[in-house]
């Protein structure tokens, strides 16, 4: 019985053995938010990755307009961009990096910047990527980081605009080394309008209008620090022993009595 039940016990402390070491060598994450400009190196700057098709707009018409309440008007940004024809010339796909100041504003794909305007151009088109400073590869984070990514509007009306209001969140990830990488999230609400004034149908757009949200997102990676991993080593090897000690002590105990019991009764 002793035996038996020592056997019990090495094979439970090496279950919990091998528990615990999976347990302190595997990171987790911890996130918390709090009020502050996490990136205060960047200068005011966001960068931005924008991906898009349209296509059944031509190249010479697509442009990218950019505008916020520091004054900042561009039109045609051509920095850092490049356009690709899409079906034999009648589409294209717009991809470009830019950066935008840390106040409220906009940048949209249109016509604007086209030496001259089409009479009815077709603003349908597809997301492939739209995402806002580093870029985190990181499996445990499922954040909204690309949350455009793969929007479709293909089947909306061609004359239509398109806005989207997304409110951008800093977002900071910390590995173990302290090295810390910023990136933002963003969440987005969207609308399809035909807009028109007093001399007749406004030219479409696609609006990306962005506001900052005040709190940050931040993520740290953390580990089990070695002096508890020894100590809960010591905790499962000490009490587990205990334990076995007294159920051996009650069986041992328990066989005597019966012994006992049985040497009466032939006696």
């Amino acid at each position: 019985t002793g035996a038996f039940i020592s056997i019990l016990c090495c094979v439970f402390i090496l279950f919990l053995f091998l528990s615990e070491l999976t347990g302190f060598i595997a990171t987790e994450i911890v996130n918390e938010l709090y009020v502050d400009d996490p990136d205060k190196d960047s200068g005011g700057k966001i960068d931005v990755s924008l991906n898009i098709s349209l296509p059944n707009l031509h190249c010479d018409l697509v442009g990218l307009d950019i505008q916020d309440e520091m004054g900042r008007h561009e039109v045609g940004h051509i920095e850092n961009s490049m356009k690709i024809p899409l079906n034999q010339g009648d589409g294209c796909r717009f991809e470009g990096e830019f950066t935008i100041n840390k106040v409220p504003g906009n940048f949209h794909v249109s016509t604007h910047s086209a030496t001259a305007q089409p009479q009815s151009p077709d603003m349908t088109h597809t997301i492939h990527k739209l995402a806002f400073g580093e870029k985190l590869q990181v499996q445990k984070v499922q954040g909204a980081f690309n949350a455009l990514g793969g929007a479709d509007r293909l089947s909306s009306n061609p004359l239509a605009s398109h806005d989207y209001i997304l409110k951008i969140v800093p977002t900071v990830y910390e590995d173990l080394s302290g090295k810390q990488r910023f990136s933002y999230q963003y969440t987005v609400a969207n609308k399809e309008y035909v807009a028109y004034s007093h001399t007749g149908r406004i030219i479409p757009a696609i609006w990306f209008r962005y506001d900052l949200s005040p709190i940050t997102v931040k993520y740290t990676e953390r580990r089990q620090p070695f002096y508890r991993f020894i100590t809960t080593i010591c905790a499962i090897v000490g009490g587990t022993f205990t334990v076995a000690g007294i159920i051996d002590s009650c069986i041992f105990t328990a066989s005597e009595a019966w012994k006992k019991i049985q040497l009466g009764k032939m006696s």
